[in-house]
């Protein structure tokens, strides 16, 4: 299996204010940056996004994906994986919150893989990037609102 990034962040807000906008899927082009366009295929009885098609465009990592969701680790955490995609082998990861005397702790573990060779350092960075980039615009968009 691929290795696999982390990385987490403090924002100032509930565990159940950061998993709203978490699981706000349609909603993530507006703050983050690598997503360009969100289609929900299938939701949950909750309305929780099942099945996803994402167009994304972080630099190296450029590709249309359909990811499978899984909300049935807590109420506070949701993993997806890869279903297909052109370009992309696999895309699996997940967001934990958790409650932090400052209002919560959000990690953020990601695994890709490309169909093309790429030196495992720079697929590494490029990983990095785009995690420590989500987390930081996930903070600024939920302490925004």
């Amino acid at each position: 299996m691929a290795d696999q990034t982390e990385s987490s962040i403090i924002i100032e807000a509930s565990p159940a204010e950061v998993m709203a906008v978490v699981a706000d899927l349609k909603n993530y082009p507006s703050w983050a940056s690598a997503i360009k366009r969100v289609d929900i295929e299938e939701s949950d009885k909750s309305g929780r996004p099942l099945r996803v098609t994402i167009s994304i465009d972080a630099g190296a990592m450029r590709d249309t994906v359909s990811l499978v969701y899984d909300w049935s680790g807590s109420p506070d955490m949701v993993s997806w994986s890869l279903e297909d995609a052109k370009m992309l082998t696999a895309m699996d990861g997940a967001y934990e919150v958790r409650e932090h005397p400052e209002g919560s702790e959000v990690s953020y573990r990601l695994t890709v893989d490309l169909s093309m060779p790429m030196l495992s350092m720079i697929k590494r960075k490029a990983e990095k990037d785009v995690v420590d980039s989500a987390l930081k615009q996930l903070k600024k968009y939920v302490e925004e609102q």
